[in-house]
């Protein structure tokens, strides 16, 4: 149900010719043809369609406002002359019959422009971080993370995995990286230390009974930062208790070919492939190896040593 809208900017089709519709969104380009045509791109987080401005008195309106100010529309759906195959509402566009002016954008330029924003400096792009997020794909990255988080709850419940939340203050405990610390007003000079991840917590559950625990949960550590992981982080947290090493290993093979299948409509048929530690550290020299390139260590100290011995 959509109250102030009708529809979104990336649902009508084909069939929608003639009907009548109201759409909401951000006026993301104008572009004039003559004294009474404009065409108008709004979109919103879902897509953008085109809206055919033939009226002086809403050309008017368009003409004074800026780019990206979030407009009203109210009209009427009918075919392209010419359709954009390119864009899924590209047979289509909106005659308006309403232009209402929701937000107006106070400036003639942004400091970047949406679609464009990755060549933009970082500074600028975290400081208008509003702006930022209306980039497609930067939008597709919520998405796509949003679908993970749903697909992992809904595998891991149907293999009997029991959802926990944890505490986020908590102790200090000696795990390896430096904690945060939180002061509390209520006993000065004593300190809340925010969990490096869970694992003191999900060994308590596993202690009282309750088999099989996992989480989705922010974990902290006061540590340098690295390639893949920053101050605050998120981690899928589980634990298990009466298994031995395979049950572990099949379980977590057939969540990740699920993730794949119903996240990236990717299907892994074959089984995934397994390495020891040691044989990683070896050809790779890292416990997470990336296996697309083929880059492994090789030995050469018995050629060197030969060479060493032929030039003595």
């Amino acid at each position: 149900m959509m109250q102030s809208r009708t529809h979104n900017c990336n649902q009508l089709r084909i069939e929608n010719v003639g009907e009548k519709v109201k759409l909401v969104g951000w006026m993301e380009n104008v572009r004039e043809v003559g004294g009474n045509l404009a065409f108008v791109v709004l979109r919103d987080f879902y897509g953008t369609t085109q809206v055919v401005v033939e009226d002086e008195a809403d050309l008017k309106v368009i003409k004074g406002i800026n780019k990206e100010s979030t407009i009203s529309v109210e009209g009427t759906v009918r075919e392209r002359a010419s359709k954009n195959s390119k864009q899924a509402t590209g047979e289509i566009e909106v005659v308006p019959e309403k232009i209402e002016v929701l937000g107006r954008c106070r400036y003639n330029s942004l400091p970047f422009e949406i679609n464009r924003s990755r060549e933009a400096d970082e500074t600028q792009r975290l400081k208008y971080r509003y702006l930022d997020l209306r980039r497609p794909p930067l939008q597709r990255n919520l998405i796509l993370r949003h679908k993970m988080a749903q697909e992992i709850r809904r595998f891991l419940s149907n293999e009997g995995f029991l959802e926990i939340e944890t505490p986020c203050l908590v102790g200090s405990t000696p795990e390896g990286a430096r904690d945060f610390v939180v002061p509390s007003r209520m006993s000065p000079n004593q300190f809340y230390a925010l969990p490096q991840s869970p694992q003191t917590l999900k060994q308590l559950l596993m202690v009282a009974g309750y088999d099989k625990y996992f989480q989705i949960v922010r974990c902290f550590r006061d540590e340098d930062l690295r390639a893949d992981r920053q101050p605050e982080f998120t981690q899928i947290d589980c634990e298990m208790s009466f298994v031995e090493q395979e049950d572990v290993l099949e379980i977590f093979e057939r969540w990740a070919k699920h993730m794949f299948r119903h996240v990236m409509g990717i299907e892994l048929t074959e089984p995934l492939r397994r390495m020891p530690w040691i044989e990683a550290m070896e050809k790779y020299g890292s416990d997470k190896p990336d296996l697309r390139f083929g880059m492994e260590f090789h030995d050469v100290t018995g050629r060197v040593k030969t060479y060493e011995a032929i030039v003595k």
